[in-house]
């Protein structure tokens, strides 16, 4: 908590002390953080230079595999489903009809078609940690890839958080994880904009032109936070507290979160995502946050997550892909295309996907049901072989038949995208011992 001093005021409760302004803190569940205390944490871990990021999409309650990119046609009709296929820009790869202008870039992109490894869980854990639950458990659990990135690698800039989660509250609360720090520690926590963190960029009662002497604001910072750092260097402490008022002063990351700033063509072309349909206990089909989460880039965040629709379609499976796939259909391929015409695609890496896939036969109520033997996956950008389709399932879309990849290797094609190697990086768990980030390597097709 930064805490600023003024005038002695008397209230109208008869106490007779000074009035503050407290500032800078985010909120972080149950824990309240000061700022100061995440730019520390993030400056032990060290800053580098690298402008690689990752923008991380989950459909939160597992997209139908065999309705998005892998169209079974050969499969008898209570398997096959209501969708075709259509040509894409690369010959040979056809998706589904839903998808018509991620089919006209798809040589900018990648479809995995036999995703392995799920555990199971409905939550969007493994897609943000490439682990399951019980990994590590005892110390926390494994941290996400925000997380990871914010540790070793920090900000781009010191007014803008290297971790940001989009994803709001949901009645099933495990499909708004943005993300968990794990044993890394609350430090390493998103920050999310519609949390208690985002008023605390707002400098209450006061302007930035107010703040004209800003050694004399430094010296009079609550001194309860000004604990000696694990160097026992005071003037370090006073370098990280500078950081901290550049991003309660700065209004960058404001400025990326307000799409007014937008022209209307640019927030027309990725749609707002409504009518939100089939939400139900999920998240809404909010294409806005495909923008945000481009400006946020652009401002320097390395990480962004997002929870994108409610994919649990245990009824009414089809018209479900319909409404959230032709959404999603139009925001990815705006996100792309600004990032392209940015020239950003290649330095961003866009991962699209859910916990596990869904069941082969269709049930009663049009719907399938939870598949966690494969599911699929999109990926975009990061400077990737793209206008490939990777893997097949077997014809009835029961499980993988060639090329299966594990959740741990397309998190480690994301790492290695944003230039931190899993072969040989590790961080260091709460009892001294070096963790690797993965267990596996890169798609060996894509790099």
């Amino acid at each position: 908590m930064l805490t600023i001093l003024g005038h002695k005021q008397r209230f109208c409760d008869g106490l007779s002390r000074r009035g503050f302004l407290k500032i800078g803190t985010f909120g972080l569940g149950a824990v309240s953080l000061g700022l100061t205390d995440i730019l520390r944490a993030e400056t032990r871990a060290g800053v580098t230079s690298s402008n690689k990021s990752v923008i991380n999409v989950f459909l939160g309650g597992g997209p139908p595999h065999q309705d998005m990119w892998e169209i079974k046609t050969e499969a008898p009709n209570e398997i096959r489903g209501e969708f075709k296929p259509i040509d894409t820009k690369v010959n040979g790869i056809q998706i589904c009809e839903v998808f018509p202008k991620i089919a006209a870039m798809m040589d900018k992109c990648v479809v995995i078609r036999a995703v392995v490894g799920s555990t199971g869980q409905h939550d969007a854990y493994q897609c943000m940690t490439g682990w399951g639950h019980d990994s590590l458990k005892p110390m926390g659990g494994r941290p996400s890839m925000g997380s990871v990135v914010a540790k070793l690698q920090g900000p781009v800039d010191p007014s803008v958080p290297p971790f940001v989660g989009l994803a709001g509250k949901t009645q099933h609360m495990p499909w708004s994880d943005s993300g968990k720090p794990g044993f890394l520690g609350t430090a390493y926590t998103a920050f999310k904009p519609d949390g208690e963190g985002m008023a605390d960029l707002k400098l209450k009662n006061i302007t930035v032109d107010q703040l004209d002497d800003r050694r004399k604001l430094l010296s009079s910072f609550d001194t309860l936070r000004r604990d000696l750092d694990a160097s026992g260097t005071l003037n370090g402490m006073d370098a990280i507290t500078e950081r901290a008022m550049g991003v309660l002063t700065s209004s960058k990351l404001l400025e990326a979160l307000d799409l007014t700033r937008e022209p209307d063509k640019v927030r027309e072309r990725y749609g707002d995502g409504k009518p939100y349909k089939f939400q139900f206990d999920g998240a809404p089909t909010v294409n806005d946050q495909f923008l945000v989460a481009r400006r946020l880039i652009e401002a320097g965040v390395r990480c962004v997550t997002m929870s994108y629709g409610r994919w649990d379609s245990h009824g009414k499976n089809f018209d479900l892909v319909r409404d959230h796939g032709g959404k999603l259909d139009q925001g990815i391929s705006a996100l792309m295309e600004d990032l392209e015409a940015r020239g950003m695609l290649d330095d961003v890496t866009i991962v699209v996907w859910g916990e596990f896939g869904r069941t082969p036969r269709i049930n009663n109520n049009a719907g399938r049901d939870h598949w966690p033997q494969v599911s699929c996956a999109f990926m975009a950008g990061g400077g990737m072989k793209t206008g490939q389709a990777i893997g097949s399932t077997n014809r009835l879309g029961e499980f993988a038949k060639d090329r299966p990849v594990h959740f741990q290797e397309i998190f480690a094609t994301v790492y290695h995208n944003l230039g931190i190697d899993p072969a040989v990086t590790t961080i260091n768990d709460p009892t001294g011992r070096p963790q690797h980030l993965i267990d596996m390597d890169p798609i060996k097709e894509l790099i």
